[in-house]
């Protein structure tokens, strides 16, 4: 009998969401990862779960309306990590006309639910908070809901809660080769052990390595859908300091037709994208180049009085994934699933691209699809809040207050990041501290060793930049001296956790 039901081997977003739903169905699974989770495409998005609103100019309606559902649930089931916002579009004179910016939002509205969030509408922006930092030509905005998310921090809680409901998830994994027969026979190499693993069923959820994967682990073409094009692309935003003092999240009409985001961003900055186009090179050097700066730097300055240029970008966010129809508009959004099996030959799934609205969906449709081989239980994802997330997303600032009430000596700004990223979990890093030195040493102003400890003891948090800029964006502000002793810290708990292990 083979180790496992179903073996995937990618950590991003589609392989953990896999993970998570056919554990929670009941089956053996085992995910292998070769690095940190989310490291690639994953960590990069544009941060938004929403319906797409340019898809309504595509006519893709019943595509809209499918995501606007998904953001409802993403709403119940992640009520920490996924917040509501008001969205804001300056008219522009020079771009699509009012009349059909409120067009696409009454449309909008009526394929969303009305039961969550607010509808669209009107804002006179000369007098407004929403047009302080706009340039003075700009009189009307059109504003409407959505959310935001923190896209990596998703990633390990979806892989949090598939390790609850008996997934094993291995970091540091990587397959070498994959055997196919009857079962697929994996030789991976996990943290400098060779070992060997055996599935009934594979998931290749690789990303921008899916092709290279197949061909070289896999030893076959990878199946694809007759007639679909498929590419690998970049996708890059940049953070500058913040730009404005609302919490609104600017959506810009650029002059080739993109939409261009400018959110607020932990705070005291600003993310402002996306930029994308081909991708060629090793997936794990993914870096901007000079003209994307310019590009998102030219989009922000055409509506923001305070300009920026690319000396004020303080970090650059990029990741590479294989996408269909590559050439398109907004190609990241176009996903792709392929399931091969046959006579003495163990399933294969090949599932890329996408976006994070999505992502739960997409997982649905590919444990289904195993449903003919295995006995399974029915599909859940969709009413089980994710860890940490089991209270309404209306109560999201009830549960800062309560944090702040129960400890004391955090600041509004603290408790807000420690919910934001662990929701009713928070209880776990915290306990019983009484103040800030019952949780260990301090690195930089917020991080502490109770978190870093939690982090690597339940989210495989292995080295700083695990915590520093997936588990966390506290790279963004921690001085080089917190970092150095971060690491220090983190190699001396190590030994610790392995010693206890044993």
């Amino acid at each position: 009998m083979a180790d496992y039901d179903l073996a995937i081997i990618g950590g991003g977003l589609n392989g953990v969401s896999i993970a998570r739903d056919a554990a929670g169905r009941g089956l053996r699974v085992i995910l292998l990862e070769q690095g940190d989770l989310g490291t690639g495409a994953s960590s990069a998005s544009p941060r938004l779960v929403h319906g797409d609103l340019a898809g309504l100019e595509r006519r893709h309606f019943l595509r809209v309306r499918a995501a606007l559902a998904e953001r409802d649930i993403w709403l119940r089931i992640a009520p920490h990590l996924v917040r509501p916002m008001r969205f804001a579009i300056p008219a522009h004179a020079d771009e699509r006309p009012a009349w059909q910016l409120r067009s696409w939002l009454l449309l909008y509205d009526r394929l969303a639910s009305r039961a969550h969030l607010p509808g669209s509408a009107t804002v006179d922006v000369t007098h407004h908070p929403i047009g302080n930092p706009l340039k003075r030509p700009f009189g009307t905005a059109f504003e409407y809901s959505d959310c935001v998310v923190d896209d990596s921090r998703l990633v390990v809680l979806t892989a949090v809660d598939a390790a609850a409901r008996g997934a094993a998830i291995r970091t540091g994994a990587r397959c070498t080769r994959a055997e196919r027969g009857e079962t697929w026979r994996l030789v991976t190499i996990d943290r400098g052990h060779r070992q060997v693993v055996t599935a009934r069923a594979l998931v290749n959820a690789t990303g921008a390595w899916s092709a290279t994967v197949a061909e070289t682990v896999l030893r076959q073409l990878p199946s694809k859908p007759d007639n679909a094009r498929f590419g690998v692309v970049q996708m890059s935003q940049i953070v500058v300091r913040r730009l404005f003092d609302t919490d609104n999240v600017y959506v810009f009409q650029n002059t080739d037709r993109r939409l261009i985001f400018a959110s607020p961003y932990e705070r005291d900055f600003t993310l402002i994208g996306t930029v994308g186009h081909a991708f060629k090179g090793d997936p794990a050097i993914v870096a901007m180049a000079a003209g994307d700066v310019a590009y998102l730097c030219d989009a922000a300055n055409r509506y923001f009085r305070e300009r920026i240029e690319a000396v004020d970008v303080v970090r650059t966010v990029s990741g590479a994934n294989m996408v269909m129809n590559p050439a398109s508009k907004r190609p990241a959004r176009d996903a792709a699933m392929s399931f091969d099996h046959g006579r003495r030959k163990a399933p294969l799934i090949t599932i890329f691209g996408g976006d994070v609205t999505t992502s739960r969906l997409r997982a649905e449709k590919a444990v289904s699809r195993l449903t003919p081989f295995y006995p399974m239980s029915a599909r859940w994802t969709a009413k089980a809040p994710l860890p940490g997330g089991d209270f309404a997303f209306g109560r999201f600032e009830n549960e800062v207050d309560e944090a702040r009430a129960r400890w004391r000596f955090l600041s509004e700004e603290q408790a807000r990041r420690l919910v934001s990223s662990y929701g009713l979990n928070v209880r776990a890093i915290l306990g019983e501290a009484r103040d800030r030195g019952d949780l260990g040493p301090a690195f930089g102003p917020e991080l502490t060793g109770a978190e870093v400890r939690y982090l690597m003891k339940h989210e495989w948090a292995r080295f700083p930049d695990d915590i520093l800029w997936r588990r966390s964006k506290l790279g963004l502000t921690m001085p080089a001296a917190g970092r150095e002793a971060l690491a220090a810290f983190m190699t001396t708990a190590a030994a610790e956790l392995t010693c206890g292990a044993h």
